[in-house]
């Protein structure tokens, strides 16, 4: 992981403007949200692992699942998930199980990430900056 320095840090925006704005710049709301923060994820690469710009953000009034909640952007970053080739090896049969644990555990969640993507996020912070602010 890697921390990239944007001029949108500390900014409060309402959730709905957030989400209205970065998903037509290619930007989803990461699965692992919670009721009070979460992720706005850019998916860079998927070529041996996953390579996203990640934006977080904390709710500052309101909760996530209700409403339009006021939220601050945190300290994006640059992350990168490398998965192992084959099939998981702690991996459960069974129906309930298969539905529950059917995703393979990264390798490595905080994998080396190659100075080329850094060029990518220069690129990403620019136009991220360009709308929000």
């Amino acid at each position: 992981m890697i921390p990239v320095k944007s001029n949108v840090e500390g900014k409060d925006f309402s959730f709905k403007v957030l989400e209205d704005t970065l998903k037509p710049l290619g930007y989803t709301v990461g699965g692992n949200w919670d009721y009070d923060k979460g992720f706005f994820d850019y998916k860079i690469d998927d070529d041996g692992g996953y390579h996203f710009f990640r934006v977080p953000f904390q709710a500052i009034d309101g909760q996530l699942d209700g409403g339009n909640p006021r939220v601050r952007i945190g300290t994006p970053f640059l992350l990168a998930h490398e998965y192992e080739d084959g099939i998981d090896k702690e991996g459960n049969v069974g129906n309930l199980s298969a539905s529950l644990n059917q995703f393979q555990s990264p390798e490595d969640k905080d994998a080396p990430i190659d100075s080329e993507y850094l060029k990518i996020v220069d690129d990403l912070v620019a136009k991220l900056e360009a709308a929000l602010l």
